[in-house]
């Protein structure tokens, strides 16, 4: 007489089919709340409703400071750092300065790899982190000297109460504009700052650690 089988196919099929299901549920509501992170705000809100959820992850609260009124808040804050950051304004400071950087810095690392280069065996090297130390120390130098004139100038504008990331650098085109274009700017900016960084951090990653190519997606 046969023996009974020791597993039922049925069954493991129906429990792969439901861990499957749930891997994509997750996967799905991690991306969706990833992509709101760079939605722009719609509105801005006088006041942040009691147990509002968050327009970038529905399953957490609104934090209390994050009322919509500064450029690209969606309630986006799961550490909770607002709660211990007194100057609101001068967290926006800091995320537009790192935005700023590490969008010129992607854009340096791609022409780097891509674009022509000056003459000289010190700038003939397309890695980006080589460069460093090719050019030299009078290139380096005169690089963070410009960097810190730019800071000791708007020092002062850290921590006041002016619109967080005005240094006066506009071209005079924002005066051509009106409130709602202006807006509109700060928006696309600060969602540009973010993907910036990420970017960033990917270009590091891919350049750095795996000493490949920005544009190799080889294995």
């Amino acid at each position: 007489r046969a023996s009974a089988p020791s597993s039922h196919p049925t069954n493991n099929h129906t429990c792969y089919s439901t861990v499957t299901n749930m891997l994509k549920a997750v996967l799905t509501t991690s991306l969706i709340a990833a992509a709101s992170a760079f939605a722009p705000a719609s509105v801005g809100r006088s006041s942040v409703a009691l147990n509002e959820m968050s327009k970038s992850i529905p399953f957490l609260t609104v934090p209390e400071k994050l009322d919509g009124s500064m450029a690209g808040d969606v309630g986006f804050d799961p550490m909770g750092l607002s709660d211990i950051q007194t100057d609101l304004n001068y967290a926006r400071w800091a995320e537009l300065k790192h935005g700023r950087i590490c969008m010129l810095a992607v854009v340096g690392m791609v022409w780097q790899e891509y674009g022509p280069h000056l003459p000289g065996d010190a700038y003939a090297t397309k890695d980006p982190w080589e460069a460093i130390s090719s050019v030299g120390f009078a290139s380096n130098f005169q690089t963070l000297l410009a960097i810190g004139v730019v800071e000791l100038a708007n020092w002062n504008k850290y921590y006041g109460d002016g619109t967080p990331g005005d240094i006066g650098w506009t071209g005079g085109q924002l005066s051509k504009m009106n409130d709602a274009q202006i807006k509109t700017r700060m928006e696309s900016e600060i969602v540009h700052c973010r993907l910036a960084m990420i970017a960033f951090i990917g270009a590091t990653h891919q350049t750095f650690l795996l000493h490949k190519g920005l544009l190799d997606f080889s294995y």
